[in-house]
């Protein structure tokens, strides 16, 4: 059960458990576990066509190339042929068609990693090829939907739009984005007696793992182990992208019989995998001359690839972010999910949230510049208020609302006026070098949106010396959830964190766990914990009530003591005294997310249990002859509620805003018009760097609490901080609008790479 008092109980900022072993190269990921004697490799062949009937496919020199031990396709797989989440579309391997570039048709075991990648190419596969569809326009213009278009309306958006004082419209796109986890995917499957089998997998959802390869083999749940230490990234390009890799691995260690490893170079690695989903706006917006919108309508469209994948949660989250921290009185969307001859997007980081969050802050930024005034103020003007304006577009009362206090206190810790002045007198003397300037705010929801996924499990000993061994579902992918969770424990029992053991998550220990993601994973997986800790608490307490015949009202467990009314035990001595007495010292824990409810159908209730808040500024300066722009300084106030450990939210935040600075600026992914996918290597696709982070970088936690019953009342910092990125490219566009001195509104899309820059600057100074 989680306390309603709060108290400030986690004064410990830990560095993450495992910092030492990342910078002495200890930590131990997949690819260091130690491998059997007798292990295979495997490597995939993929499909060099986009969208194409297989003719003839003949693998003879390939079964012949040294040392290949076997092959299989699709017609090795007993079960399904499928390793889509929710809905079929994603087949291992397909039996005679193919829809994207990088498709796997088949795989290979040899016994060296390098034998089995050379012996891939050996295959002879001639196809009837058929003209892909690559872009959302040529998906639109042909009507190819993975799903049924989806409408979402309040009020009545028209009318608004017919009567408002003042009326834009116009169009918006944002990129896809590669996730470049630091580790790739990779897989090592070890068959154990009785068919049973041990996958080691570096996934964020070793249930759903162990349910795909399950239904793949035809065999129980409960003969498959998936277990995950840690991985090296994940972004969510592992929440689901991984199940193929896991299938395919596993696929060949069955039929074998032999231990199997299937690591992906980084280039098939991201040839094969999807990435963030690419979105493309048309909207029309009324809004009165203060800048507050009255009526909206937006036709949202997002490139989904083959297979719905996640598409369907991404894109509903799209929907619930398209206000952002604005309230909208009249609005209509319709959403078009994109079928196209690309690998299946998939989750990334935010989860569909800044892409509806990019549409309305353009919007937002637009109407400022229409009206000649300071953008800042027309987002000020649309916030959600604490008593009016607090009901969202789906029908959510806002009662946790702090971005107007964040906004004004960023206001004027970061001299934003003052800054803003200076800008524009700079800009005014300058003509080739111009600065820019934003302020931008995220209001963004916390909870799984569908809400059987909103659980959590956890297994707890406390052996008879005093130490302590937690395993749960969270994934530890660099985010510091098992610091945290340790972290939980330790303060729950009162006891020193070197008492608690971090372990694997491991399916045969904590069964059905939901991914890691949606910014849940410590919020669940901590609140399943202290649900386990307390009923071994009770077990001790009913054993000291019987014996000692003492009040257990008010029980404290602190400095490695436990505390009744009368009476004080060092922690080791009771525990051990319990032992001996036959009491039981382990347990399993649980909880579900309370208060959350969604009616899919009419799109409306709650789906999150808390909002996340945050605002940033973000200066740049730009070269307009060559579109070159450098961030040089950042200004960041984030809600982390009472954190659980400043110092790895803050390390979050960072993070998360520079990984959304590189899908903002550079980070750009391009398709041929074949479908085949031109950046997919390190020298074609450029991520942040170093010397791209800002020259000054001010980051700071917003002092408050949650009003949600969440563990010390903290908030989480997964998804929300990649978000304030999206100041970066509204001062992009700041900088850009002062080449027309500010009267004209730049169209820019995103990524705002030297190229877009360089255009829209072009576009400007046509019109002067």
């Amino acid at each position: 059960m989680i306390k309603n008092n709060i108290e400030s109980l986690f004064t410990e900022n830990l560095p993450h458990d495992s910092a030492q072993k990342h910078v002495n190269g200890k930590a131990r990921y997949t690819d260091d576990i130690l491998e059997p004697n007798n292990i295979f490799y495997a490597a995939i062949g993929w499909s060099k066509k986009s969208n194409a009937i297989i003719d003839k496919i003949n693998l003879d020199d390939v079964i012949k190339s040294e040392g290949v031990i076997d092959i299989v396709t699709y017609k090795d797989i007993p079960g399904r042929n499928d390793v889509g989440p929710v809905f079929d579309g994603d087949p291992i391997f397909p039996k005679n068609k193919v829809e994207y570039f990088g498709q796997p048709i088949f795989a290979v075991l040899a016994t060296t990693n390098e034998l089995a990648r050379k012996a891939v190419l050996k295959a002879k596969i001639s196809y009837i090829e058929k003209k892909p569809i690559i872009t959302i326009q040529e998906a639109h213009k042909i009507k190819s939907y993975i799903f049924k278009p989806k409408q979402i309306h309040r009020g009545s958006p028209n009318i608004a739009l017919r009567d408002a004082k003042n009326y834009l419209r116009g169009n918006f796109s944002t990129g896809s984005q590669e996730h470049f986890y630091l580790e790739g995917q990779i897989c090592m499957t070890i068959p154990q007696e009785d068919n049973d089998l041990i996958v080691y997998s570096s996934t964020q959802h070793p249930s759903e793992t162990q349910q795909i390869i399950s239904k793949m083999l035809k065999i129980k749940n409960s003969s498959i182990a998936v277990k995950v230490r840690r991985i090296g990234g994940g972004f969510g390009g592992k929440e689901t992208q991984s199940f193929i890799f896991a299938a395919i691995c596993t696929l060949l260690a069955n039929k074998t019989k032999l231990p199997v490893k299937l690591k992906i170079d980084r280039d098939d690695d991201i040839i094969i995998t999807g990435k963030r989903h690419d979105f493309f706006s048309e909207y029309e917006v009324g809004f009165n001359n203060n800048g507050q919108i009255k009526g909206l309508k937006i036709n949202l469209y997002s490139r989904c690839g083959i297979s719905a994948d996640l598409s369907a949660a991404i894109n509903d989250r799209a929907l619930f972010h398209i206000d952002n921290a604005y309230y909208i009185p009249n609005i209509l969307v319709n959403n078009y999910y994109c079928k196209t001859n690309t690998a299946s997007n998939t989750a990334f980081r935010g989860f569909g949230g800044p892409q509806g969050m990019m549409v309305i802050e353009n919007i937002i930024d637009n109407i400022a510049r229409y009206l000649k005034k300071d953008p800042t103020t027309i987002r000020k003007n649309n916030f959600y208020k604490k008593n009016t304006n607090n009901i969202t577009h789906y029908n959510m009362k806002i009662e946790d609302n702090i971005i107007n206090e964040i906004f004004e206190e960023l206001i004027t810790s970061s001299r934003y006026i003052n800054r803003n002045k200076q800008i524009r007198d700079f800009n005014d003397k300058n003509n080739l070098i111009k600065k820019g300037i934003a302020i931008t705010p995220v209001k963004f929801g916390i909870s799984f949106t569908k809400n059987y996924l909103n659980q959590a499990g956890s297994l707890v000993h406390i052996y008879n010396d005093g130490s302590v061994y937690l395993n749960h579902g969270g994934i530890e992918m660099g985010q510091g959830t098992l610091t945290k969770i340790a972290q939980i424990a330790s303060n729950e029992l009162g006891i020193s964190i070197n008492k608690i053991k971090i372990s694997e998550t491991n399916t045969s220990k904590v069964p059905n766990t939901s991914a890691s993601a949606a910014s849940s994973t410590t919020d669940l997986n901590g609140a399943a914990v202290l649900n386990a800790i307390e009923k071994i608490k009770n077990n001790i307490n009913h054993y000291v009530r019987s014996k000692y015949k003492i009040s257990i009202d008010k029980v404290k467990y602190r400095n490695n003591k436990v505390i009744y009314r009368n009476k004080i035990f060092n922690f080791n001595d009771l525990i051990m005294e319990s032992y001996l007495n036959r009491v039981s010292l382990s347990s399993t824990g649980f909880y579900k997310t309370p208060k959350i409810n969604f009616d899919d159908k009419n799109f409306e209730g709650r789906p999150f249990y808390y909002f996340a808040y945050g605002a940033a500024v973000s200066e740049v300066i730009i070269d307009t002859l060559t579109g070159e722009n450098k961030l040089t300084q950042v200004d960041i106030l984030h809600d982390a509620g009472n954190p659980i450990n400043e110092n790895i939210e803050i390390g979050q935040i960072e993070g998360g805003f520079i990984q959304g600075m590189g899908w903002l600026t550079f980070e750009e992914v391009k398709w041929s018009e074949k479908g085949n996918i031109l950046t997919h290597s390190p020298s074609t696709y450029k991520i942040p760097a170093s010397n791209d982070t800002p020259t000054k970088f001010n980051v700071k936690l917003f002092k408050g609490n949650n009003i949600e019953k969440v563990i010390n009342r903290s908030k989480t910092t997964g998804e929300p901080p990649l978000m304030l990125s999206m100041s970066v490219f509204f001062a992009i566009k700041d900088a850009i609008a002062s080449v027309g001195d500010y009267k004209i509104i730049p169209k820019i899309n995103a990524p705002a790479t030297p190229e877009e820059i360089l255009s829209s600057i072009n576009i400007i100074k046509k019109n002067l």
